[in-house]
């Protein structure tokens, strides 16, 4: 149990989508709606937990054109959080400040997140620590990964939300954000590199 709690921790807390996103909206939007998006990103990671265990994820992958929806979308899904980050004080219509990312985004962003898929798949296949009780394993890993996603969540939001608050220069503040949308857009080029 210890070292399937080591690797959850070690999953998770490794930039990904979730992640950088989850600093990306704390960094433009502030808390309120930074933890809006951590709650959608932590119902979409139980969802795609709960596809992975029922073997759901699996029949629905087998199609190679599934997945490359999957890619497609979550690549198109990424660069507009990574635009909607640098441009969140833009006047522009699709990007404006009023529909910032929220509960809604986030549960998206898990459901075509490749990262959510491996990383959950990795989670409920392998470390096996009670092969008497599958159901038993299963609440507890669970249980494990929830307790450890969540902490790992805020702590990137606070971050997120540091440079938010902090009396930083506009310009500062700026580089941060571009940072953190140039780090999304970058994972969406590796993604599609690997494809």
């Amino acid at each position: 149990m210890i070292i399937f709690a080591f690797g959850v921790f070690f999953l998770i807390i490794t930039p990904g989508p979730g992640v950088l996103s989850t600093a990306g909206v704390g960094a433009a939007y502030g808390f309120k709606s930074g933890i809006r998006y951590v709650f959608g990103l932590f119902l979409g990671t139980n969802i795609v937990a709960l596809l992975v265990i029922s073997g759901l994820a699996s029949v629905i992958f087998s199609y190679p054109i599934v997945r490359t929806i999957c890619l497609f979308l979550s690549s198109i899904f990424f660069i507009y959080l990574s635009l909607k980050i640098i441009f969140k004080d833009a006047n522009f219509n699709f990007l404006k400040s009023q529909t910032m990312p929220g509960i809604k985004h986030g549960i998206f962003l898990q459901l075509i997140n490749p990262k959510a898929y491996i990383v959950n798949l990795s989670f409920y296949s392998g470390f096996v620590f009670y092969p008497t009780n599958f159901l038993t394993e299963i609440l507890l890993k669970l249980l494990i990964s929830n307790l450890i996603w969540i902490p790992i969540h805020l702590i990137w939001l606070h971050a997120g939300v540091l440079f938010y608050e902090l009396p930083l220069s506009k310009t500062i503040k700026n580089i941060v954000r571009y940072l953190m949308a140039i780090s999304l857009i970058l994972v969406v080029i590796l993604s599609l590199a690997s494809a």
